[in-house]
């Protein structure tokens, strides 16, 4: 008989994830863990049979732009594949976003919803892309108390009701660049007392939503970006009819699924969400949302790539014997599941963070630390997800260079991590403007080293103490570039952000690992917090004086 490789088999997305599992046990009352932890097990059973299933079904279908019907009417309708008119409606009836609205269980709830999330990701094509941006608008309308707004969008927005629920898009980018917005070039107008947009938003993300919150400078209005202002939009009238134009949809690298169009928007109608001015400012708890799904959903593709790595592993028969027994694959895997378990627990410390913030159950230290935190989790799970992925397709080897088995779409996928709601440099710069703000530093240092106080297991100690200094130096090198101007604090900006992210984490991995060893007595998690640590939590480098000619390709005299 002919030999033919066995395909790899998804195992139950939660049961046999170890991970979330024991941070469940770990972060829940036992009530809380007894009412939640059956809707997450069922959201398993759906993610990991029939959506992911689906999932595979739909491989080849793209999202499809109509923009005639067949009298010449322009119509501007996007045509969306069978999973992701599936994963919408599932959206909607578990709650992805109204569950962190319903506040069932206060302060946890955002851990409730991101649990779910963290599962449904992986099997949507990034259907959690609309979510995320719907989840920010609800909060960024309700942070700035926009009441008649609040009273409209709101119920929508956090809908169960799939035939009432709505997405938001988020529309900021334009030709004139995406993290520099202060150059945007909409205008808006005021026509017969209504406010009226006008121009090209270049890359919109979530083109399918019913509404939006986007970035327009009134007319008149100062340059820069504290002349925009925030508008909430809604794409369709009373009658149906399109409010904006879809010039065309994205032809992009991965997120293939998700329909990314360029926008026109002329005469849209608009209603300012807060003032005319500090638009960028205005959208900032927007921000906060999405870039906290972004960290919970490279958590979610990093463990789904290791999941199926690891079974096909057991499956793989190799110079006589199977894959997983290979003491080289045993090492190299080994590391990547190392750094894929720190980058949970700093995505879900986030969620932490922001649970504790809604329900006003948050201290100051807390508040400064969510600050800060949000941007290391986005930056340094990306970074993660870019270092795991193409390891785990490397598992697969030439089968893994091959579309139809479904791996090349985790690589691609994992692409958009780092750039979405702002690439590695601009979340770095990011978390020094939080580090300026006062509190966040002290606030990390300090629950690091107490936490370093606690551990009782001889090796995760030095892990405790490593990241306690990692801290320390970052500290200190933080004081010494101040001194020295803001370009040199500027060029160190990301080895800070990448070393307080990773000790972070390493601090977080070992509050895991010490309470495993006591209530499971089980190593795992304290083997890899050790080997996460091994990678190097300290990532500060001294400022090169050659960088600019090696970047810039400049002579540069001896």
């Amino acid at each position: 008989m002919p030999f033919f490789q066995t395909a790899p088999e998804l195992p139950h997305p939660f049961h046999a994830d170890r991970v979330l599992k024991g941070y469940l046990a770990r972060v829940l009352p036992p009530d809380v863990h007894r009412a939640i932890v059956p809707e997450i097990e069922a959201m398993g059973d759906l993610t990991g049979g029939e959506l992911y299933a689906l999932q595979q079904e739909d491989r080849e279908n793209l999202p499809r732009l109509v923009q005639w019907d067949a009298w010449g009417n322009r119509v501007d309708r996007v045509e969306l594949t069978p999973l992701w008119k599936r994963a919408q409606r599932i959206a909607a009836e578990r709650g992805l976003v109204a569950t962190a609205y319903e506040r069932k269980h206060g302060a946890l709830s955002r851990v409730h919803q991101f649990a779910l999330v963290y599962l449904f990701h992986p099997s949507s094509d990034i259907y959690t892309c609309p979510l995320a941006m719907t989840d920010g608008a609800a909060k960024t309308l309700i942070t700035h108390q926009a009441h008649a707004l609040v009273e409209r969008a709101l119920p929508r927005l956090t809908s169960r009701d799939p035939a009432r629920a709505w997405t938001s898009g988020q529309w900021m980018t334009e030709r004139t660049g995406g993290s520099d917005v202060g150059t945007s070039e909409a205008i808006a107008r005021q026509v017969n007392g209504q406010w009226r947009l006008d121009g090209t938003k270049w890359f919109t993300s979530a083109v399918t939503a019913e509404m939006a919150l986007t970035l327009g400078r009134p007319e008149g209005s100062r340059p820069g970006g504290k002349g925009l202002a925030l508008f909430y939009v809604e794409t369709h009238d009373a009658a149906g009819r399109s409010l904006i134009q879809v010039n065309r949809l994205k032809d992009k690298l991965g997120t293939r699924k998700l329909p990314t169009a360029e926008l026109t928007l002329d005469g849209t109608p608009a209603i300012p969400v807060i003032g005319l001015e500090n638009g960028v400012k205005a959208i900032t708890p927007m921000l906060t949302i999405t870039r906290t799904w972004n960290g919970i959903c490279a958590a979610g593709e990093i463990a789904r790539a290791i999941a199926l790595a690891r079974d096909y592993a057991r499956r793989r028969q190799a110079f006589g014997a199977a894959l997983s027994d290979k003491p080289l694959h045993v090492e190299t895997f080994a590391d990547q599941v190392a750094e894929a378990e720190a980058a949970f627990h700093l995505a879900f410390r986030a969620a932490e963070l922001l649970g504790r913030e809604e329900a006003r159950e948050a201290s100051a230290a807390e508040l400064a630390l969510l600050r800060l935190v949000t941007p290391l989790s986005k930056l340094g799970t990306a970074r993660q997800a870019m270092s795991i992925v193409p390891e785990v397709v490397e598992v697969f080897a030439g089968a893994g260079y091959v579309e139809d088995t479904g791996i090349p779409r985790l690589l691609r996928d994992a692409q958009v991590l780092p750039i979405w709601e702002g690439t590695t440099n601009v979340l770095s710069l990011d978390a020094l403007r939080a580090i300026a703000h006062g509190g966040a530093l002290e606030a990390l240092s300090a629950e690091v080293k107490a936490t370093a106080q606690e551990l009782r297991s001889a090796p995760l100690q030095r892990v405790g103490r490593e990241a306690a200094s990692a801290v320390d130096h970052a500290a200190g090198w933080l004081q010494e570039r101040l001194a020295k101007g803001p370009a040199a604090l500027e060029a160190g900006a990301r080895g800070v952000a990448l070393t307080l992210a990773r000790a972070y984490s390493a601090s977080l991995l070992c509050r895991q690992a010490q309470w495993s060893i006591d209530r499971e007595r089980d190593g795992r998690s304290q083997a890899a917090a050790v080997r996460f640590a091994s990678h190097g939590l300290d990532r500060l480098v001294d400022g090169d004086p050659a960088a600019a000619a090696l970047a810039d390709d400049r002579p540069m005299p001896l």
